[in-house]
């Protein structure tokens, strides 16, 4: 489902009246347009499934692999930097990292496909803890690996910027599937 820039303008525009603003003011004239704009590539996400992100992003790589089968050997890309938009209040989830694990079951994901599918699931209003879980489904879907751990490091603008005002609160969650879940040398791993 494409977002719906029209609708998105007119609704904007009228935020900004209802906030007592004068939307035709030199400097917000154009905001409903740019907003719109902005929503359609922050949110590009939210007109795509898990497994559709799957089918966007499935290149692997399977000859000759004997890295993983049967063993404890992970790949792990770390740092990914991330933004999102927190479900709740509309706000801003910044400073995002997060680092995806996984041990290969004859198969390896192209590396930047781990990053471009931790981009394309954050472009949706989100939770911190569904954007693990999301991302973990669709490396267990590409890789045919059951053995998966997304771990994510953020703040949130809803707990720094409003409400409690805790500006150096961060929030961590991890997703672990598999080895991940038992096997300590495995999580420490993902430090």
């Amino acid at each position: 489902m494409a977002i719906d820039k029209e609708a998105v303008k007119e609704h904007i525009r009228g935020l900004l009246v209802a906030l007592g603003e004068n939307p035709d003011r030199e400097g917000l004239k154009d905001t409903p347009d740019r907003v719109a704009r902005m929503y359609e590539e922050v949110f590009a996400g939210i007109g795509y499934t898990n497994h559709e992100i799957a089918q966007m992003f499935d290149k692997t790589f399977e000859e000759d692999l004997t890295f993983g089968q049967d063993s404890n050997d992970a790949v792990i890309v770390r740092d990914i930097d991330i933004f999102s938009y927190c479900e709740h209040h509309m706000a801003l989830m910044y400073d995002m990292k997060v680092t995806v694990g996984y041990i290969p079951q004859g198969k390896v994901i192209g590396l930047s496909k781990i990053a471009r599918i931790a981009d394309m699931v954050s472009r949706r209003l989100q939770l911190q803890e569904r954007i693990g879980t999301d991302i973990a489904d669709i490396i267990t879907e590409v890789t045919g690996s059951e053995d998966v751990a997304v771990v994510i490091e953020g703040c949130h603008s809803c707990m720094t910027a409003r409400g409690i005002k805790k500006s150096n609160a961060k929030t961590y969650t991890s997703t672990l599937r598999g080895k991940f879940k038992t096997d300590l040398q495995l999580q420490m791993s993902l430090r």
